[in-house]
């Protein structure tokens, strides 16, 4: 059958014509588009807290907290990274999101806004996560939440980010984390090459493809140049050692470009001992959850059991 024949009807809407054009010269608008669909700053249902860079600049968070009738308990927390493909996107994006969820499950959600490439390429963005982590572990007792019971959590390209910080805080030592929520993320440079190990003819056809995530993985990557021992944290799907990572959620549709490196990272996973839900969603592409329908529903039931069995169990 063709990727149209197994597209679940509720995701006909990402069957529009043509694809668009992702270059440096093009970004700007496209930037400017996307954005012009999130909520303003000044409409967020988050409070909004700063802190400094390990290179110094500034670094917002958003920061959503319950209404709880006893806040003598330290809560949950929830440190979320945003997608767009490294390039584009803010906390903003997933504003009444993250409200929501912090009420259903009684927990913090902390939104990080990492600067974005090609202006700030690798390792920024990560290492603007970890300070947020950081951040989160050294300011514990004043917001009132329970670091033990920390989740990290991110849609494509901040499910990448996700994964590559439970890699980088495992290694570093400092910050442990007791679950990571990965949502249809970005975690293989080569994904869409000629010559990818994950070459399918039925995923990456709609929606998200092949020319727009090499774009993004050029802008993260900068002068990178792949050699060395910080490739797994660059792209996580390099990433040689998986063992002693947090316990795992990851889904993605059986339509996403992402579907097999995201099936083969959950493989490696498994087989390096990690506890790990993995779900492929039938019918469905790439940010599929955007639009509603019964896929949709199921989906977020399962990504809020997760959070729930994670912040439990730690």
């Amino acid at each position: 059958m063709k990727p149209h024949e197994l597209l679940d009807p509720a995701f006909r809407s990402f069957l529009t014509p043509g694809e668009e054009t992702w270059t440096l010269d093009t970004l700007p608008a496209i930037r400017k588009r996307v954005h012009a669909t999130f909520k303003s700053s000044e409409l967020a249902r988050c409070e909004i807290f700063w802190t400094t860079t390990h290179d110094g600049e500034g670094l917002r968070l958003c920061f959503h907290r319950p209404d709880v009738v006893a806040e003598r308990k330290a809560l949950p927390v929830i440190l979320y990274i945003h997608g767009g493909g490294f390039v584009l996107g803010q906390p903003e994006m997933a504003d009444d999101y993250l409200a929501d969820l912090a009420e259903e499950l009684k927990a913090v959600i902390v939104a990080v806004d990492y600067r974005l490439a090609p202006e700030h390429p690798f390792p920024i963005p990560l290492e603007d996560c970890h300070t947020a982590l950081g951040w989160l572990f050294e300011n514990r007792h004043a917001l009132n939440i329970d670091t033990r019971k920390l989740v990290v959590m991110g849609h494509s390209a901040g499910g990448g980010l996700a994964a590559a910080l439970s890699i980088l805080a495992r290694d570093r030592g400092v910050y442990p984390i007791a679950g990571q929520v990965l949502i249809y993320p970005m975690l293989d440079y080569r994904s869409g090459i000629e010559d990818s190990l994950h070459k399918n003819s039925i995923t990456g056809t709609i929606g998200w493809q092949p020319n727009a995530n090499q774009f993004c993985w050029s802008c993260l990557r900068g002068n990178y140049e792949l050699d060395d021992e910080r490739v797994g944290l660059f792209s996580p799907a390099m990433q040689a050692d998986l063992r002693d990572l947090p316990p795992t959620y990851i889904s993605v549709g059986a339509l996403d470009l992402f579907l097999e490196e995201d099936v083969t990272f959950a493989l490696r996973l498994s087989r390096s001992g990690v506890a790990l839900e993995h779900h492929v969603y039938p019918g469905a592409p790439h940010m599929f959850d955007q639009n509603p329908g019964r896929i949709t529903d199921q989906a977020a039931l399962d990504i809020i059991r997760a959070l729930r069995r994670f912040i439990a169990s730690a």
